[in-house]
């Protein structure tokens, strides 16, 4: 069952919406996920880490790249192993700091990311092939305010983590 099936017609149509958004997310996501690994015997993740080091040709130390990822370094640290073994990044230590690391694409990595983009995007273009030009423009638009509309209630003070962190404590007394 999708996200959006758990929906009645009784909900707010806010989450209604909510739910289908999550849901044609995740149907696009699986399906990203498993070209990905046909084509390129890859992951979502090591896509993700090797766009972002496609981003910086000078590279990013692994603080900035879990940051970027909104990920932790631990996992940040697994997937730059595994790209470093294959010879797609390449580590570099940063001067001044002998902890830290700046990880970069190495040309044949480069010559792989440009690849899997190439066909990330035929994918997200064939994902979104039920829609025409103008309602993309609207859907895009419409999202946009959605996405604006949040940006400014963070920027008006409301701090979404404290938020997250009383309900949590509110669950927790309740049970």
């Amino acid at each position: 069952m999708d996200m959006e099936a758990r929906a009645h017609a009784e909900h707010p149509q806010a989450l209604r919406l909510w739910l289908r958004l999550l849901t044609c997310t995740q149907l696009v996501e699986r399906q990203v996920r498993s070209q990905l690994r046909e084509q390129f015997e890859t992951t979502l993740p090591r896509f993700d880490l090797m766009a972002q080091l496609e981003r910086a040709p000078d590279g990013l130390k692994m603080n900035e790249l879990s940051r970027r990822l909104m990920v932790t370094g631990g996992n940040v640290t697994g997937i730059t192993d595994q790209l470093v073994t294959e010879g797609l990044v390449e580590r570099a230590p940063v001067e001044g700091d002998r902890r830290a690391y700046q990880v970069r694409l190495t040309p044949s990595g480069r010559l792989a990311f440009h690849a899997m983009a190439h066909a990330h995007e035929a994918w997200i273009v064939a994902a979104l092939g039920g829609l025409n030009d103008k309602e993309m423009a609207q859907l895009h638009k419409l999202l946009g305010k959605v996405k604006a509309h949040h940006l400014d209630s963070l920027e008006g003070g409301v701090d979404l983590n404290a938020e997250d962190a009383k309900v949590s404590q509110r669950t927790q007394k309740k049970t």
